[in-house]
C-alpha cells in the first residue's frame, strides 16, 4: 500500500526514545523527512545517529527542546522554519505521574499541564500556519492513553491532562479542517516504554515484588493478550493514520490498546 509520505516532514515531540523513536523510524521506512525533539539534547543528537545509521541517505534532525516550557518551544519553531516547515506534528512527548490529589501540589498540576495540554496547544499556534503554506493534507497526532477515559488510581494528573488532550484534539479537528488540516490522537494501552520501566521500578519497590513480576501482574489484570506491545507495534499505526490512506479519519481518538479498555468507547 502506498502510504504516500515519501518526502513529506515529520515533526516528533519526544522522539528520542520509547514510541517516539519507533515512530520516527517508521516515518523513515516510508521515505519520510524526520525532524526529533527531546529535553535532553545529548540523547536526541544519539537518536539521530542511530536513525541515520539504520536508514542511510534519509533526511533527519535533532534539537534539544523541553515542550513544556514556551520559550523552548519558540526556539523549536524557529528551527523548523530554517528546514522549510512540516507537514505532520506527533505531540508525542510526556510522561507518566505517581501522585495522590490530596498530596500533590499545584506546581506539578501546571507542570503536566503544560507538557501534556499546553505543548499541544502552542506547537498548533505556530505550526499551523507552516502547514496551510505546504502543498498537500496537514495532519496532527496527539498521543493520548488508554488512561483517558480508564483512569489509573496512582496517576490522576496523568488521567485528567492525557483526558483534556483527547478533547482538544477534537476541538483542533473542527477548527484546522478548513485549513486542510486533519487532526486525531492515538492512545495507546501497555507499551514497554522506559517510562514504564521507570514507573515499574517505583511501584515494584514499593511491593517488594521484582519489576517483571509487576509487568506480568498488570498485563494480565488489564488485557487478555496478557503482555505489554513493544513501541514498534504501536508505530505502524501512526504512519497509517498520517497518511493519504486514511483521509477520513479526524476528530477520533484511536485506541491502541489490545482490549485493555473495558467499557464502550
Amino acid at each position: 500500500m502506498d502510504l504516500g509520505l515519501e518526502n513529506r516532514s515529520v515533526l516528533i515531540t519526544g522522539g528520542s526514545v520509547g514510541i517516539g523513536l519507533a515512530v520516527a523510524r517508521e516515518f523513515l521506512a516510508e521515505k519520510a523527512n524526520v525532524i526529533i525533539c527531546a529535553r535532553d539534547e545529548g540523547r536526541v543528537n544519539s537518536a539521530v545517529e542511530e536513525l541515520k545509521a539504520a536508514y542511510p541517505g534519509a533526511v533527519v534532525h535533532g534539537k534539544g527542546c523541553d515542550v513544556a516550557k514556551p520559550e523552548d518551544i519558540a526556539g523549536l519553531v524557529e528551527y523548523v522554519k530554517t528546514l522549510g516547515g512540516v507537514d505532520i506534528l506527533v505531540n508525542n512527548a510526556g510522561t507518566g505521574s505517581e501522585e495522590k490529589i490530596m498530596t500533590a501540589p499545584d506546581e506539578k498540576w501546571y507542570h503536566y499541564w503544560d507538557l501534556h495540554v499546553m505543548s499541544a496547544v502552542r506547537l498548533a499556534r505556530s505550526l499551523v500556519p507552516l502547514m496551510k503554506e505546504r502543498p498537500g493534507e496537514g495532519v496532527i497526532i496527539n498521543v493520548t492513553s488508554i488512561c483517558a477515559i480508564q483512569p489509573l488510581h496512582y496517576e490522576p494528573i496523568y488521567n485528567v491532562t492525557k483526558s483534556a488532550l483527547n478533547m482538544l484534539s477534537k476541538c483542533m479537528a473542527d477548527e484546522f479542517i478548513k485549513d486542510n488540516i486533519r487532526v486525531l490522537s492515538i492512545a495507546p494501552g501497555l507499551v514497554l516504554t522506559p517510562d514504564w520501566y521507570k514507573t515499574a521500578g517505583i511501584l515494584s519497590k514499593q511491593e517488594g515484588i521484582t519489576v517483571q513480576q509487576y509487568f506480568d501482574r498488570i498485563a494480565g489484570a488489564m488485557t487478555p493478550l496478557g503482555r505489554y506491545a513493544s513501541p514498534e507495534e504501536v508505530a505502524k499505526t501512526f504512519v497509517f493514520l498520517a497518511s493519504k490512506q486514511s483521509s477520513y479519519t479526524f476528530g477520533t481518538s484511536v485506541y491502541v490498546d489490545a482490549a485493555a479498555i473495558k467499557t464502550l468507547l
